[in-house]
C-alpha cells in the first residue's frame, strides 16, 4: 500500500515526478537517481542520471509498480549525460516522453522519445527539439487541444546562459535588484515534435504588476515549472531553488503574465525540490520528492505525494511535507 508523504518506491531512488492520468491510471515519470557517491556542487554534477523508469498506480493508495527501464542514455543519439527531470504527454495514440540531457557540446537540450504504451519502452528521436535549451520540460495540453512546453532552470540548468538568444558559457544572471529570469514557454507543433515558434519568457509579477526581482528568493523563479488549469485559472508552479519552496502564480492565459500567489510546499529534506500537480478521481494531488530515504543525500531522492486543496477564492493551501513531526 502507498501512503501520503511516504516514498512511492524504495528499491530505487526517484526524483522530479511528473504525474499524469493515462488509461484510467496514474502514471508517474520521474528521474532515476543512481546509488553512488558524488560531490555536490552548484553545477549539479552530482545528478548524473542515466535512464528513466516509469511508475504507475491504480489509485493513490494502491501499490506503486515500477515498469522497469523505459529509456537509457545509450539509446539517445545526440545525448552524452545527465537525464534530468522528464515529462510525458499523449496525442493520437502515441505517448511522448520529453527529457533534458547534455549534447555533445555539453549544452542542455530537450529531447523527445515515443511509445505506444504509457509505460514504455520509449524510442528517442534522432535529435533534440530544434531551438530547445535548458532543463525541466513540462508539457501542458489545454482544453482547446493546443500544447505548450514550459522549461528552464538556473545554474546547472544553464538558463542564464541564453539571455542573448544564443548560448554564452560565460554569461551570468541579472543582479539582485533586477527582474528575475522567468521560465520559457513554446507552443508545440501538432505532432508535438517541434516548436511552432521560438520560445518566449514568461513574466511573473507581484500584486501591483511589478516583476519579481532576483533578490526575492522566496518568490522568484529558479527551476521546475509546472502548468495546470483548475476552474478556468492557469496555475504556474515552480521551485524557488535556493530557498527550497514550491510556489505558484496564476493567470487567465497560459502564456501569462502570471501573478504570484503563495507557497504550495514548504522545504523538504535535501537541496532540490521538484513537483507536479494532477487531478485524479475528482481529487487533486501534489507529487514531489525529498531525500528522507537516503538520510539527506542530495543525489538520492524519493518520490512522494500529498493531497492538494483549493480555497474558495482559488488559492492553494500550503502543504507541510512532514505533518506528523513536531
Amino acid at each position: 500500500m502507498t501512503k501520503p508523504n511516504e516514498p512511492l518506491v524504495t528499491h530505487i531512488y526517484t526524483a522530479d515526478p511528473s504525474a499524469h492520468v493515462f488509461e484510467g491510471k496514474l502514471y508517474i515519470y520521474p528521474s532515476h537517481d543512481l546509488d553512488h557517491e558524488m560531490i555536490s556542487n552548484d553545477n549539479g554534477d552530482q545528478y548524473d542520471m542515466e535512464d528513466y523508469h516509469v511508475l504507475s498506480m491504480d489509485d493513490v493508495s494502491s501499490a506503486c509498480i515500477d515498469h522497469g527501464e523505459a529509456l537509457h542514455l545509450r539509446d539517445i543519439p545526440w545525448a552524452t549525460k545527465q537525464l534530468w527531470a522528464p515529462d510525458a504527454a499523449y496525442r493520437n495514440g502515441t505517448y511522448y516522453l520529453f527529457f533534458p540531457a547534455r549534447d555533445k557540446d555539453d549544452i542542455f537540450r530537450i529531447g523527445i522519445a515515443t511509445s505506444a504504451s504509457p509505460s514504455g519502452p520509449f524510442k528517442a528521436e534522432a535529435d533534440y527539439i530544434p531551438g530547445s535549451f535548458s532543463i525541466d520540460p513540462a508539457v501542458f495540453v489545454d482544453e482547446d487541444g493546443r500544447a505548450y512546453v514550459y522549461f528552464g532552470g538556473l545554474w546547472g540548468g544553464q538558463l542564464e546562459k541564453w539571455q542573448s538568444g544564443t548560448f554564452d558559457p560565460d554569461a551570468e544572471g541579472p543582479s539582485a535588484t533586477e527582474p528575475a529570469l522567468g521560465p520559457q514557454v513554446a507552443e508545440l507543433s501538432d505532432d508535438l515534435l517541434s516548436f511552432k515558434e521560438p520560445p518566449r519568457e514568461i513574466r511573473i509579477v507581484d500584486d501591483e504588476g511589478q516583476p519579481l526581482l532576483v533578490g526575492d528568493e522566496d518568490r522568484r523563479y529558479f527551476e521546475g515549472p509546472w502548468m495546470h488549469r483548475c476552474n478556468g485559472i492557469y496555475y504556474l508552479s515552480y521551485s524557488t531553488g535556493t530557498t527550497h519552496r514550491i510556489v505558484y502564480a496564476t493567470s487567465d492565459n497560459p502564456l501569462g503574465p502570471f501573478v504570484y500567489r503563495g507557497t504550495i510546499l514548504t522545504p523538504v529534506l535535501g537541496w532540490t525540490t521538484h513537483h507536479s500537480i494532477v487531478q485524479f478521481q475528482d481529487r487533486w494531488y501534489l507529487f514531489y520528492h525529498d531525500s528522507s530515504l537516503s538520510g539527506g543525500a542530495d543525489n538520492k531522492r524519493s518520490v512522494k505525494y500529498a493531497e492538494l486543496f483549493y480555497n474558495e477564492d482559488g488559492t492553494i493551501r500550503t502543504i507541510d511535507p512532514y505533518p506528523d513531526q513536531e
